[in-house]
This record gives structure tokens, C-alpha cells and sequence, in this order.
């Protein structure tokens, strides 16, 4: 076996060693589980663990003795957030309020995941049906952040984010309707990348359906592009999942910016807040791709408001979620998801059908600027993570003033975008800036990622 920390590798380099005889998946889980022990109760990033996940390991081992791995990710410990269907187990959505019962079946991606091989590590939380960014729940109460337990994750894939942040193995699945993978990611240091609309399958549907993506939250952005080709698989359950297109897409990730046009954008539809720190990780990021060969310039596309049009998509998918409890039990729902609800259950059929125009005028306009733009620099939160304990307070302004101004407008555009790590803030915690193609040019988002990892190597913290 290795001196090295199995907990430290990326997916990468685990199956490397796999491939040389110098690791088990074995040894993996051992080490991980045994840093799950250690570490997860300070920080509550599980809801769930595998007791079947040293089985999947040993079934590995075998098959890596006999030089037959499964797929591309056989015995690589995974996370899957409690929004996503696993069989065996409940898939309780953060809430006192829905069914304890195992599901039957897997969903789309978790059958990608066990298809490679994955060995599933168990369930990570998220905040109730993934409504807000703290991380904290009804069910499960507080998840903390690794690099300061005061702080949260963020959200809605709490629990991934301290997983991933914590050496809970190098993969993990979490979901985005309007930042909940990149807002997590940039608080906890990871790559978190939210594909192209439809091209991770999603079944049965979320409440936010219309603008919800499943995405890789990693260490490495490799390692992103890894868990992507085996999570990008057609799935017929998903009426709007993309053909498949059976690729690695770590091919060309390599190939670095030079000679791509990226725009520096300041202005999401409206003047979202950022502070000193994030403004100086924009600009370092735009510095290291100018010398990298891009040409970089500001840029202005004519978006709406998007504050309003993902207000409303917001709003009503829990006015919608809350009307379909019972009435006597919705208190046993966060209050904040029921101070949203109520705000915005008297909108009318005329007022959504306007905001649906306005998310299409918002693609309209990305997909008018990347007709001369390769790809798009921005923050991808607005300042560090806040307390873990703070009171949700006034949500619908929290969530353009302190969550998710600068991620839930490529939610509307159905883009896909990355967060990517940017160095150290002034307080010792991560920075991180944000990166957007066309849509399906997911390829494109990875390869400036892997650019500003070579140049700009992430920091890890001391006991990861």
C-alpha cells in the first residue's frame, strides 16, 4: 500500500494506483470511511452512509486483480446528495415531511455513477428540497464548513460541499437550480460545475424542474470532467435529457485559452453586490488568461432583470411545493421556504408567462454575446460564507444581495458554468470566480477551468 493519504487523491490518481497494484478500493474506503468517523460529526455532511459500500469495494478489488475494471470510475468512493434517488434508500429532500420509505430504483445519474463502478460512499445533506443556499434543514440541522465549522457550506448541496471539502472522497453528485453546486464549491474550495440544460438526466423531477441541473463537485477540475462522462448518459425517464454523447470529456481539457475571446462581465441584469475580494479574484483570473493567450474584455450583453424573472420561476415552484402538503402540516416546513412561498402565491398565470419571456430574452442575449465571445468571467458569489448559524432572514432579498446573484441567471440561460477556486480571501478562506460558455459547450468551461488550475495551482486546507 501507498504512504499517501488515500483521502488526498483525486479520482485520478486513485484509479492510477488501482491500475498499478499500489491501492485497493479497499484500502480506499477504509481510509475514508475511518476520516468520515473522525471528522463527520463536527460537521454533519451525512445523512446516510452505505453499509453495502465495502461490498461494492471488495467486488472492485476483484475485478481490478483481474486486470477487468467495470467502467471509467470502478471503485472511486461517491457522494450523492439526499435530492437524488438511490434504491435501498430514502431520498428525504431535507424535510420532516416526506416518506421515510427506501426508492425502488436509482435515478438516471446514480446509475451512471454504479455503471463506471463508483462505489456510493452514502447520501449528503441539502437544505429542505434544495430551497436556499445556508446550509441547514429541518431534518438534519446544521451542516459546517471545513475550513471554519462557524461558517456555512452554503447550499443547497451542503452536504457535498463539506464532503468534498473534508477528504469524504474525491467525487460528489450535487444539484443547481440557481447556484446550489457553484455556491457551495466557491465557499468550501472545489470545482463545481453545472452542465449544459438536460445533459445529466434527472428523474423523478425536482420542484424546481424548469431550471435544475445535476453536476460533478470535486477537487480537481479533471476529476470534474471525469465524473461528467459518466454522468452524461441518455436516460429515457428524463423527457428532456440531451442524446447521448458516450465521450470523455476530459479529451481536449488540455488545450488550454489561446486564441479564445472571454468576456469579463459585471452586470448579471442588474447591479449585483460583490466585495473587495472577489472583484481582485476576477481580475487575477482575467490576468492569468490574458497570458495565457485569450483576449479579454468587458463585456455588456442586454439581459433583463433576472432578479425578477428567477424571482418569479423561484417563488412559484414553492408556492407550488408548499400547496401540496396538507395545510395542518406545512409548519413542520423551514419557515423561510414558507415566507417565499406565501410572498409569491398570489402571482397570476399572465405574470409567469412574462417571466418565461423574459428567461428566453436572457438566452437570447447570452447566445447573441457568445456569437463573438468564447466564454464568459464572472464572480460566483457575492462576498465569503456566512455564520452557520445566522437566522434566515428576509429570504427573497438574501437571495440577490448575499446567495445567488451572480449563479442563478445561466440557470434561466440553461448554460453551463463552473466554479472554479481563486486563491485565498483575506480572512484565509476560498476565493473563486465563475466561468460560462454557450449552451453544450460544457467542453469549453472545462478547459478554461483546467487553464486557471495550471496556472494558479488551488490551495487545499493543512488536514484534507
Amino acid at each position: 500500500m501507498t504512504d499517501e493519504d488515500p483521502c488526498r487523491l483525486s479520482a485520478e490518481d486513485l484509479l492510477a494506483q488501482y491500475a498499478a497494484g499500489t491501492l485497493s478500493p479497499v484500502d480506499v474506503l477504509q481510509a475514508v470511511t475511518e476520516r468520515i468517523a473522525r471528522h463527520n460529526p463536527a460537521l454533519n455532511a451525512f445523512v446516510v452512509l452505505n453499509p453495502r459500500a465495502l461490498d461494492a469495494a471488495a467486488d472492485s478489488a476483484a475485478r481490478w486483480r483481474a486486470g477487468r475494471p467495470l467502467g471509467l470510475l470502478d471503485g472511486v468512493p461517491v457522494t450523492v446528495k439526499d435530492l437524488v434517488d438511490v434504491a435501498g434508500f430514502p431520498t428525504r429532500r431535507g424535510s420532516r415531511l416526506t416518506d421515510p420509505a427506501p426508492m425502488t430504483d436509482d435515478a438516471p445519474m446514480v446509475l451512471g455513477l454504479k455503471a463506471a463502478g463508483a462505489v456510493i460512499l452514502g447520501k449528503t445533506a441539502t437544505t429542505e428540497f434544495g430551497w436556499k443556499s445556508p446550509g441547514d434543514c429541518p431534518l438534519t440541522g446544521i451542516t459546517r464548513n471545513p475550513w471554519d465549522p462557524a461558517r456555512t457550506p452554503g447550499g443547497s448541496s451542503s452536504g457535498a460541499g463539506a464532503a468534498g471539502a473534508a477528504g469524504f472522497g474525491p467525487l460528489h453528485i450535487g444539484t443547481d437550480a440557481g447556484g446550489s453546486v457553484r455556491i457551495p464549491a466557491a465557499w468550501c474550495g472545489l470545482v463545481g460545475l453545472k452542465p449544459t440544460y438536460g445533459r445529466v438526466p434527472q428523474w423523478p423531477a425536482g420542484a424546481f424542474a424548469a431550471v435544475a441541473c445535476a453536476g460533478p463537485m470535486t477537487r480537481t477540475v479533471r476529476d470534474a470532467a471525469l465524473m461528467l462522462s459518466a454522468l452524461a448518459r441518455f436516460d429515457a425517464r428524463d423527457p428532456f435529457c440531451l442524446p447521448d454523447d458516450p465521450r470523455d470529456w476530459r479529451d481536449g481539457i488540455e488545450a488550454g485559452v489561446a486564441g479564445l475571446r472571454i468576456g469579463v462581465l459585471s452586470r448579471p441584469g442588474f447591479d449585483a453586490p460583490l466585495d473587495d475580494d472577489g472583484i481582485a479574484a476576477v481580475e487575477r483570473a482575467a490576468a492569468l488568461f490574458a497570458e495565457a493567450g485569450a483576449e479579454v474584455a468587458a463585456v455588456a450583453p442586454a439581459l433583463p432583470d433576472t432578479r425578477v424573472v428567477f424571482g418569479r420561476v423561484w417563488g412559484a415552484a414553492l408556492a407550488r411545493l408548499v400547496a401540496s402538503f396538507p395545510e395542518d402540516r406545512r409548519a413542520l416546513l423551514d419557515p423561510g421556504l414558507l415566507v417565499v412561498a406565501a410572498s409569491m402565491s398570489g402571482m397570476s398565470a399572465a405574470e409567469m408567462l412574462e417571466a418565461d419571456a423574459l428567461r428566453a430574452a436572457a438566452g437570447h442575449a447570452m447566445g447573441r454575446l457568445h456569437q463573438r465571445y468564447d466564454l464568459v468571467l464572472c464572480p460566483t458569489v457575492p462576498a465569503g460564507p456566512p455564520l452557520a448559524d445566522a437566522p434566515t432572514e428576509n429570504p427573497v432579498e438574501a437571495l440577490w444581495t448575499e446567495w445567488a446573484p451572480w449563479t442563478f441567471a445561466f440557470n434561466l440561460t440553461r448554460q453551463p458554468a463552473i466554479s472554479v477556486p481563486m486563491g485565498l480571501r483575506a480572512d484565509g478562506l476560498p476565493g473563486s470566480v465563475q466561468l460560462v460558455a454557450a449552451q453544450y459547450r460544457d467542453d469549453l468551461v472545462l478547459r478554461a477551468a483546467r487553464t486557471l488550475e495550471r496556472a494558479a495551482p488551488f490551495p487545499t486546507r493543512a488536514d484534507a
